[in-house]
């Protein structure tokens, strides 16, 4: 089995049995897993992004009533912010010098309560460009910035284009994960237990076709599991959140208002060709071209969509073994490839795909900083941020453990088939593969730190 296989995750099929009706039987997890705000002592941290986790990590859908307090309360606590800030530009610095010194003055043990413009990173809704200032000793970050307000989901979003802020505690929790990144990469999976597998076979193997809700209580719940980063943090919660939503967009139980990406069921029902054994597997995962590097290795410029939806079939021996096919069907990688093409109008319409792409950006920015040992180069110390033994921790909420089984099915065929899936961050494999910009330099000197009354960002020329 290949690396990229074994990283990929998601829901692991069930040996295929033949079924009395015409039926094709699609599973996955019931219920998202992510949020922004608050934790176990938060009256809004555990209802977020439209569930509702409990103290030991069930999952399940919030009350309508509990998301309007909670957006409410969120557009009491984060105002619009000022004048220059609240102004879309293309291209926005972040210092991380004088972000560390910003949170080192807050003195908070988390990024909760720090000051807006910390929190939300100026702006930013993706990091385009890395540049290295040995003689301010600085990393600054830039890409296009604007104004930020609360979503009617109480996501954080650009004013402007709807699309999701960066974060100041995914970006905590990126580089502080750099070496697990390095090691074995960054995922989420959702697995059925081998007691819930074996129930399912039972039931199914008796000759006729059972209804939909005994299979999903057949499977019972499944387990929820993150490598590489804390599995109570948002990062973590927007690894699941994402995976899950593409399942649900995949089966026709979430509409996108997306012309041109229909559900992968509706492409079942008119595709006639004939039905595959194998079930397919989809996955998110980075999407970069070479990263831009100046002759003189103090700029670099990340470049590409970001994500993109990848597919394989998978093929179930008798004993429930899963491994690859190295191939995907026709309709299976068409519907990927649907996903991936449509990806950043989906970013608007459903804030964890937004969050996902930056995710990948601060992932790739770690492993370039932690490759490139850009901290060195440049003598920036940002101990506050770098170490996980820092006063300032990340939001812990209830981390995501366990989540419900939903079915969904179109007539045709003889097949149980169950979409597996899942998100795999190789920020590392990305760093590596970078060709000289000399370009990259010119934008560096333009973007060259400012004095900006001590402030964390600025806009160039200010």
């Amino acid at each position: 089995m290949s690396k990229i296989h074994r990283l990929a995750v998601g829901l692991r099929a069930w040996p295929i049995r033949t079924l009395a009706l015409s039926l094709v039987v699609v599973a996955y997890a019931a219920s998202s897993a992510h949020g922004q705000f608050g934790g176990g002592g938060n009256a809004f941290g555990n209802r977020v992004g439209g569930i509702s986790i409990d103290a030991p990590g069930m999952v399940s859908p919030a009350e309508k009533s509990s998301r309007i307090a909670m957006r409410d309360a969120l557009r009491k606590q984060h105002l619009a912010p000022a004048a220059e800030l609240n102004q879309a530009v293309q291209m926005r610095m972040v210092s991380l010098k004088r972000l560390e010194e910003a949170v080192r003055a807050a003195k908070q043990t988390t990024d909760e309560t720090v000051p807006d413009d910390v929190r939300f990173l100026a702006g930013l809704t993706r990091i385009q460009f890395v540049f290295v200032y040995p003689e301010e000793q600085d990393i600054v970050l830039a890409g296009p910035g604007e104004g930020w307000k609360v979503s009617e989901e109480g996501n954080i979003v650009g004013v402007t284009t709807g699309r999701p802020i960066l974060l100041l505690e995914d970006l905590l929790v990126a580089f502080r994960s750099v070496e697990q990144a390095r090691q074995g990469g960054i995922s989420c999976s959702i697995d059925p237990t081998a007691e819930g597998r074996q129930r399912l076979d039972a039931l199914t193997s008796r000759g006729k076709a059972p209804p939909l809700a005994a299979m999903s209580k057949a499977l019972g719940p499944q387990q929820v599991t993150v490598t590489g980063v804390p599995a109570d943090s948002h990062f973590a919660r927007v690894l699941v959140s994402s995976d899950f939503h593409m399942k649900r967009i995949g089966m026709n139980l979430e509409q996108t208002s997306i012309k041109g990406l229909p559900s992968y069921i509706e492409m079942l029902k008119h595709d006639n060709s004939p039905l595959e054994t194998a079930t397919p597997r989809w996955w998110m995962a980075c999407d970069y071209e070479p990263l831009g590097r100046s002759e003189d290795g103090l700029a670099f410029e990340i470049r590409g969509r970001g994500v993109k939806c990848m597919a394989e079939d998978e093929v179930v021996d008798a004993q429930g073994r899963v491994s690859g096919t190295g191939s995907a069907s026709s309709s299976s990688q068409k519907w990927a490839d649907l996903m991936t093409q449509h990806y950043a109008e989906l970013s608007t319409k459903e804030a964890s795909f937004g969050e996902l792409r930056n995710l990948m950006d601060l992932c790739v920015v770690a492993a370039l900083v932690a490759k490139e040992q850009l901290l060195e180069k440049s003598n920036c110390y940002i101990p506050t941020i770098m170490s996980p033994d820092s006063p300032l921790s990340h939001v812990s909420l209830h981390a995501p453990k366990s989540i419900e089984t939903l079915c969904s099915q179109v007539k045709r065929g003889n097949s149980v088939i169950v979409i597996s899936g899942g998100v795999q961050i190789g920020s590392w494999a990305v760093a590596d593969k970078v060709e000289t910009r000399p370009a990259v330099a010119q934008v560096r000197e333009k973007a060259k730190p400012t004095g900006s009354a001590g402030r964390a960002w600025w806009n160039p020329g200010r």
